[in-house]
């Protein structure tokens, strides 16, 4: 049976395949789909939204432990997070098989660092795949799977960005029922005191060993025969160069790259007269090669950051462009990415951007786009649930020398359940004065609208308790925390000005679903439908273009009439821009109610 899989179907599938019975993730592009389409396809694997990255595998090493076949995905900084338990769940080893995938991003498409993490597989002692389309990415899963067993280690499974989302033909088989292995307890191989993980200590390196053998001979790894002329490439990387190179050059095509084939190197580096080392970021394999004895062959011409795509790569090596179609960019008006009409976030933002003498801490999420013109309104973003984090270290500073700024820590409802509740409890404990705002819009609104916990549902939508964010603010022992509708502009003014004059920890909490969120129709009678509502410009605009400063992709100005004009396809009926009009031209349109 073929089928078109993306990387990340693929994954699944060959999670599937491979008799998997559970799988946890936290979704980040791009490694989101794995677990979507483990939770819409496949009901024989019990899947699951985690809170964040770092519990995500450690559900997963519980269910290893059971006996049963597990498996955590994750992007490259979502490893970050899971590092912890991910260090010394190389030392214990595995009951049922276990794999983790890192999604990396070369290129940096929706992401805040361009890391690499083949240097986990490195650092931790773990073995690595790496794909280089869909087809290795179902196949290597089954053999991380086996693999996983056979030497007792968890096995990672390095993708990027392009793996990820890329269609390719794949063969798919039936699922292969893996039977639980029974759990014995075994206190050397799972309590990791220091007596006992010295032991695990010892056996980590001695896998290391025998894993050596397995990368001379895998078929993953291999040479294509040749020119004189040697290319080294793994994952993606390896297409990229098949297109420049075509046959003219002899390839070592990596798909097994923790450890390294040594013999195979040695093997490759003797029927080629110079090597290029192409590979996305890090000289991770660059590295290699010269510890190996090949430095004299190397050339080293590929930059070191960003994707090494087939046009990067004709650059480098000083080859003719390719033509292409010239499409005018001189004719084509610059798009930055904007809020969307409808976004409960604007209605904050616009009123926070008003405001003076407020340093904004942000976070990772759709509302990191409060930076951004008109609004203006952040400063930093670094990394998951550190905004609050960071404000109270910085009002902490500015106290101590007499400053006259003040923080305010933004984040989203998903980035509160993943990182933040711990930010809040440092703010807390600490005595700070920072505002902490938590931007509720009902779902993980930037990877495409998964479930958390407090939603109401699983990974499957299936009813689930719901996490009261106002009563853990207040199980934490923050005095004041306000809950308002951001689209009421006065209401967050009122509630900025109250956190604002309390000398204590304070919470806001914008409540109003994403635009773009599938309600059902509990929540569509909460919030009065799904966005039915629109609004028009009337004889009263006078063209002084203030509703602009909402930000609003549905608003533009007819530079002939010199009016304001908002788009009824693209409005959602925040009424954002009503508010801030000063003529009072922009109106409700009566459309009815709006049907199930």
């Amino acid at each position: 049976m073929k089928k078109l899989l993306t990387g990340n179907e693929a994954i699944a599938r060959g999670a599937y395949e491979a008799g998997a019975r559970f799988a946890s993730a936290y979704p980040g592009t791009p490694s989101t789909e794995i677990l979507q389409n483990i939770a819409d396809n496949y009901p024989e694997i019990d899947a699951e939204w985690a809170p964040n990255e770092k519990v995500s595998l450690e559900a997963v090493i519980g269910a290893s432990m059971a006996g049963v076949r597990a498996m955590a995905s994750m992007k490259h900084v979502g490893v970050n997070v899971a590092a912890d338990p991910l260090f010394t769940f190389a030392y214990t080893g595995v009951n049922g098989g276990t794999v983790v995938i890192t999604a990396d991003e070369p290129g940096q498409h929706s992401s805040q660092n361009e890391q690499d993490n083949r240097w986990y597989a490195l650092s931790a002692k773990l073995p690595m795949f790496e794909p280089s389309n869909s087809q290795e990415c179902k196949d290597m899963v089954v053999s991380a799977f086996q693999l996983s067993e056979e030497f007792d280690t968890p096995v990672l499974v390095r993708v990027t960005t392009r793996v990820c989302h890329s269609k390719s033909i794949v063969e798919c088989r039936e699922r292969g029922e893996h039977h639980a292995k029974p759990y014995v307890r075994d206190a050397a191989k799972y309590v990791m005191v220091p007596a006992m993980a010295r032991g695990r200590r010892v056996a980590v390196e001695r896998r290391m060993g025998e894993l050596k053998s397995y990368a001379e001979e895998t078929p993953y790894n291999y040479i294509v025969k040749g020119g004189k002329t040697g290319v080294i490439a793994s994952g993606v990387c390896y297409h990229y160069a098949r297109e420049v190179f075509g046959d003219s050059v002899t390839y070592l095509k990596l798909g097994y790259t923790n450890p390294l084939p040594n013999r195979l190197l040695a093997e490759f580096a003797g029927q080629v007269d110079c090597i290029y080392i192409i590979e996305e970021n890090d000289p991770y394999m660059l590295n290699w090669v010269k510890e190996r004895g090949f430095t004299k062959k190397v050339k080293t011409v590929f930059p070191s950051y960003g994707e090494l795509t087939p046009d990067v790569l004709r650059r480098s090596l000083g080859m003719e462009p390719l033509p292409v179609i010239d499409c005018g960019k001189q004719l084509s008006v610059p798009r930055p990415p904007a809020l969307c009409a409808g976004c409960p976030h604007r209605g904050f933002f616009y009123e926070l951007g008003r405001r003076k003498g407020l340093v904004i801490t942000g976070d990772i999420g759709c509302y990191t786009l409060g930076f951004a013109p008109p609004f203006n309104s952040m400063d930093s973003c670094i990394c998951m649930g550190g905004a609050f984090s960071i404000g109270h270290g910085f009002n902490r500073a500015m106290a101590k020398i007499s400053g006259d700024l003040r923080a305010v820590g933004v984040l989203g409802d998903s980035t509160f359940f993943h990182t933040g509740i711990n930010s809040l409890m440092e703010v807390v404990y600490n005595g700070s004065n920072t505002v902490c705002v938590i931007l509720d819009n009902r779902i993980t609104g930037m990877t495409g609208g998964q479930e958390h916990p407090g939603t109401g549902k699983d990974a499957r939508g299936n009813p689930a308790p719901m996490a009261d964010i106002p009563a853990i603010c207040k199980g934490l022992g923050v005095p004041l925390v306000v809950e308002i509708d951001p689209n009421d502009l006065a209401a967050v003014k009122t509630a900025l000005d109250q956190a604002l004059e309390a000398d204590s920890p304070s919470v806001i909490i914008t409540r109003w679903p994403c635009a773009l969120k599938k309600m059902d129709k509990t929540e569509r009678a909460q919030y009065g439908g799904p966005f039915t509502e629109k609004y028009i410009v009337n004889e009263k605009c006078v063209g002084c273009g203030i509703c602009l400063k909402s930000g609003c992709p549905a608003l533009s100005v007819d530079k002939g009439k010199r009016k304001a004009v908002i788009n009824p396809v693209q409005c959602a009926g925040c009424g954002v821009c009503a508010q801030i009009c000063p003529p009072k031209a922009i109106a409700k349109l009566d459309r009815g109610e709006s049907d199930d």
